[in-house]
């Protein structure tokens, strides 16, 4: 039978409600009323309704356990309506009664959780308005910066290099061995700073490559090349392709120029005295796939992913061997994904690790 008011199933209301009567709740006073609690209390709303007395409930339950004993199963309206305490149409006019309840507390739950969702929503919108706001902010910071200190040491390299080259004045061999550490260390400056305006530039989406054919081998030599001194210093051998390999790429030269270089430095960095590092170019599935690998000291696992992340080193400790703002990487990845590509690590903890990703091939340059 369906409810003439709402179009529902009145023996199923029933059902429903009669199967939990027995489960009582003590609400507070202005505790709002849970929709669930409406059907299950189809005993007590007959007597605060008036439909049966609480005498008549108490027998309609006590015949519903005596039923029950039997194997019978009796649920509470039809007991009431078997003991003749209350009509039919009565009793159907209770559950529909019930059911309209119901669809208004449900109404009314329903726009409190709108009103939460919005409420959240606007909290999280408000907070991802300021986490931008408070990046935005940390970039312009980096780059004003990093141009700020760019000026005093160009001033400071030029009086180095010209002091070293013995224009303004006798060198002695001591004094010129200070100045060959003081033209290292500016050099290793101008490149943090360098790398400090990419990360400022690259955070604002203004990562721009000017792609044309290069020649594969011309990148890994050009990071080969940049870091020879470094290489030689911790006896560390550098095997590149040979020289008659004719693979081009479609890249910026400049830009995966430099990623070459970081991937070199890096693998000389966290070597091993005597170790090795291997470039290699060649054609996998259409592409060209560069691999950097070195027989250094690996990284774990589970921490594979830092090593992108900017601003990250492995060893944070105020001790550690090698330094480094731990830009390099990150700054790569920017980059050869500005490519197309992705870049991949894969390493074994005391044996090596190897960075690869590759590069759409192209025709050789005329």
């Amino acid at each position: 039978m369906d409810c003439p008011n709402c179009g529902a199933n009145i023996a199923l209301a029933a059902a429903m409600a009669e199967r939990r009567i027995a489960r009582a709740a003590e609400d507070a006073e202005d505790a709002p009323l849970a929709p669930e609690q409406l059907i299950p209390r189809l005993g007590q709303y007959l007597v605060e309704k008036g439909y049966v007395t609480a005498e008549q409930l108490e027998a309609g339950l006590a015949y519903q356990r005596e039923e029950s004993q039997h194997g019978q199963v009796v649920l509470l309206g039809q007991a009431l309506v078997a003991l003749g305490m209350i009509e039919r149409p009565a009793l159907d006019r209770a559950v529909t009664e019930q059911i309209v309840l119901l669809q208004d507390a449900l109404k009314r739950s329903n726009q409190d959780l709108e009103k939460r969702v919005r409420a959240r929503t606007a909290e999280l919108q408000a907070a991802l308005d300021r986490l931008t706001e408070l990046s935005q902010l940390k970039n312009n910071f980096i780059s004003n910066v990093s141009h700020e200190l760019r000026t005093p040491l160009t001033h400071l390299s030029g009086y180095l290099e010209l002091m070293n080259e013995g224009a303004l004045g006798e060198v002695s061999a001591q004094q010129r061995s200070a100045l060959d550490v003081m033209l290292r260390a500016y050099k290793r400056l101008d490149t943090l700073i360098e790398n400090l305006i990419q990360v400022a530039v690259m955070a604002q989406g203004e990562v721009k490559v000017d792609v044309r054919p290069v020649a594969a081998l011309d990148l890994l030599q050009a990071g080969a090349r940049k870091n020879s001194e470094l290489a030689t210093a911790q006896s560390i051998a550098i095997g590149l392709p040979e020289a008659g390999n004719p693979l081009w790429v479609q890249a910026d030269a400049d830009k995966m120029g430099w990623v070459f270089e970081q991937l070199v430095e890096n693998a000389i960095k966290f070597n091993r005295a005597g170790g090795q590092v291997f470039l290699r170019a060649a054609v996998a599935d259409g592409r060209v796939r560069f691999e950097v690998e070195d027989t250094g000291i690996g990284i774990p696992p589970e921490r594979l992913a830092e090593v992108f992340e900017p601003f990250h080193q492995l060893d944070g400790s105020p001790t550690r061997h090698q330094g480094g703002t731990g830009l390099g990487l990150a700054l790569a990845r920017q980059i050869v994904e500005s490519h197309g590509s992705h870049i991949q690590v894969r390493s074994e903890v005391g044996k090596g690790s190897c960075f690869e990703f590759s590069l759409e091939q192209a025709e050789a340059a005329q």
